[in-house]
């Protein structure tokens, strides 16, 4: 009796279904539409609703007409072309990753476009969009196989984020140093970056629109494979699926459709990652969402929805003629970071933040020895960063110089040079000292002021202070980076702090309140005067340029104060970096210790921060090295984790000014080329480790 009622029961249950998934479709097309007009109404101009249907019908005013058909409509079609195809090539990365954070963005496809035609953009060379297309392919396409290559696929949800954002981190900061270089033949790029659906015609929708549909045509076609790869890998292959095969294809095919996106309106930034997890709850509500075919048109909609929805609320938010500077990707950037913030709170994390690995422990000879030749290179470097430069100096006009007898010339290098190099010196011993201090309280080996958007927090209150009064002095720029190093790591930190700071946890928040740190400090570069945006941006590329002593006081202060710290607490940071019972046991008050490690933390990566600008990867690298160096213990992590970032950002920044001179490149775009390849090979270790 019951076996024969089933059916019934099942029928109308199927036919709901699909009823539900068909008015939710519909409803996605109507709100788009509705989105879609309402952009099309806002502008520097008066046109309303009913001059557009006159433009349309060809009733209109030739002023109004021209508006709308040369500038409105072109800017619309392109909201909804690069949001379908970006929500689109989010949905089926995810699909044949089965990793929810899989998205163009966590891939590094936008890094590697971005730097493959800045490579174009710094020959002088003039491509036609269709080539800049096939150009921003390629570099996609490469930096989503390094990425994949790296993190494994459909293991490590966050592995694939911090491969991702490690190399896209790696790729911007070449690209910046090109857009540096060659300001002339790459204006507009970093504009471009931040990714803007403005358009002048429609000549660029048109050429990218069958670049598109062959994309989406080969994703179709190959639907019912990545339906398979949903099931397992086991399962797709016993139903005869190609599984390499088919990845690669999708990834493929995924990367034409982000170059297709582009290269029309830059780097729409976490499209591909918001919208397919619009869709995913409805799959589970419907089952006519299930498969690939309907989900994945489904998820275009809801991208194109973002992309025109961010447009709107832009606009409707900000003057119209301000809002026609401020690119469309700063708002998707800013929407991606709270929801990279809010997956990360969700997310069953089974990373525990364990003590680091066991290490040998060198003898104290060895000890001494390796801090001597630490000092020595130092010294070295030190030396070096004061006597060469654009013009080569000797230690006799150093000597002179110091007592004062020094000629006109002499006395201005050094005077402009010296200040450099000890700001170099200090940035980079209070990076070292505050990544070593959150890896302990944290227990994160790949915890750093970087990744964990605290030196992002600091940079957003300097360059805050730095474009709103460009006559700001030295303690007032710190003050305000500590002011947004203080609010980025109370977010940062108090979000992570439940389940006792677990990897994965902290780790995407952090990046979560990086990207949007990032995203603002654009805003703010585009709104405000042109050579406060180049300051900023110069000053965001980790350069010592313009320095002066002034500056080095509060970095040396806050160094001094926290080597006191870290001295003094050096058997409270080896208790609180090994468990949470061990330090409890010996009437450790452990968060107290926590609190009063992060605050100094903080305080380093602040003032650091105001005196050099953003230098990444410090704070990882050095605590690490010195960990391999001379074993856990922190009375000697300390001191060689101090050496080794001070020699590293002063070598970064005497190469930066030399070995191109005239022409200089900051500090933190040399210390990104070496700490991402350190970065990832830590990832590549780790998933080792793990046998993944």
């Amino acid at each position: 009796m019951a076996v024969t009622e089933a059916p019934p029961a099942t029928r109308p249950t199927a036919a709901a279904s699909r009823a539900g998934a068909a008015a939710v479709t519909a409803g996605l097309v109507l709100l788009v539409a509705v989105l879609a007009v309402v952009d099309i109404t806002q502008g520097t101009a008066a046109v309303g609703p009913a001059q557009v249907v006159k433009a349309l019908t060809g009733q209109a005013d030739p002023g109004d007409a021209s508006v709308v058909v040369a500038s409105r409509l072109p800017r619309m079609a392109a909201g909804l072309l690069v949001g379908v195809v970006l929500g689109i090539a989010g949905a089926v990365l995810q699909a044949v990753s089965r990793n929810v954070l899989a998205s163009p963005d966590t891939l590094a496809v936008n890094a590697g476009s971005y730097l493959a035609l800045g490579l174009v953009g710094a020959t002088g060379v003039s491509l036609p969009l269709l080539a800049s297309s096939g150009v921003a392919f390629v570099g996609g396409l490469l930096a989503a196989a390094v990425v994949l290559a790296l993190s494994g696929l459909g293991t490590g949800t966050v592995r694939l984020v911090l491969a991702g954002t490690a190399l896209a981190l790696g790729l911007n900061s070449l690209t910046e140093g090109l857009l540096l270089l060659f300001p002339q033949q790459t204006e507009g790029l970093y504009q471009w970056n931040q990714g803007s659906i403005g358009q002048n015609g429609f000549d660029g929708v048109l050429q990218m629109l069958p670049v598109a549909l062959v994309g989406l045509a080969g994703l179709l076609l190959v639907a019912r494979r990545v339906d398979a790869l949903a099931l397992g890998d086991d399962a797709a292959r016993g139903l005869g699926v190609p599984v390499h095969a088919t990845r690669v294809t999708v990834v493929v095919l995924a990367a034409l459709l982000s170059a297709a996106a582009v290269t029309l309106a830059g780097p729409i930034g976490f499209v591909g990652l918001c919208a397919p997890a619009l869709v995913r709850p409805l799959a589970r509500r419907f089952r006519g969402f299930v498969r690939a075919r309907a989900a994945l048109p489904v998820a275009g909609l809801a991208g194109a929805a973002l992309v025109l929805g961010s447009d709107v609320l832009l606009r409707a938010l900000i003057p119209a003629d301000t809002a026609v500077a401020v690119p469309t990707g700063i708002v998707t950037s800013l929407v991606g970071a709270v929801f990279l913030v809010v997956t990360a709170l969700r997310l069953r994390d089974t990373a525990g933040a364990d003590a680091p690995d066991r290490l040998r422990v060198p003898s104290r000879t060895a000890l001494l020895v390796t801090v001597a030749a630490l000092v020595a290179v130092v010294v070295g470097v030190t030396l070096a960063g004061v006597l060469l430069g654009d013009s080569k100096l000797l230690l006799g006009d150093v000597a002179n110089w110091a007592q004062g007898r020094a000629g006109q010339t002499v006395s201005f290098v050094l005077d402009t040079r010296v200040p450099r190099v000890l700001a170099a010196l200090c940035a980079g011993a209070s990076l070292a000292l505050a990544g070593t201090l959150v890896q302990a309280v944290t227990r994160n080996p790949l915890a750093e002021p970087g990744v964990l958007g605290v030196s992002g927090g600091a940079a957003l209150g300097a360059v805050l202070l730095v474009t709103t009064v460009p006559a700001a002095g030295s303690w007032g720029i710190a003050g305000a980076a500590f002011g947004g190093a203080a609010l980025a790591s109370a977010v940062v930190f108090g979000l992570a702090a439940r389940g006792g700071y677990r990897q994965n946890r902290l780790v995407l928040v952090g990046i979560g309140m990086a990207a949007g740190s990032t995203a603002v400090i654009s805003l703010l570069i585009v709104l405000t005067d042109p050579f406060n945006a180049t300051k900023a941006l110069t000053w965001l590329s980790g350069s010592t340029y313009g320095r002066t002593m002034a500056d080095v006081l509060p970095v040396a202060l806050v160094l001094a104060l926290g080597l006191a710290v870290a001295v003094a607490r050096r058997t409270e940071l080896d208790l609180v970096s090994l468990d949470e019972d061990t330090p409890r046991l010996l009437g450790l008050g452990l968060p107290g210790a926590r609190l009063g490690f992060l605050v100094v933390s903080v305080l380093l990566a602040a003032t650091a921060v105001a005196s050099a600008g953003t230098i990444g990867f410090v704070g990882l690298v050095a605590p690490h090295a010195a960990r391999a160096l001379v074993g856990r213990r922190h009375v000697r992590v300390v001191p060689v984790a101090v050496l080794l970032g001070a020699a590293l950002v002063c070598t970064a920044d005497l190469l930066g000014r030399t070995v191109i001179a005239p022409a200089q490149l900051g500090a933190g775009l040399m210390t990104a080329m070496i700490g991402t390849p350190y970065f990832l090979r830590l990832l590549v270790r780790s998933r080792r480790a793990a046998g993944s």
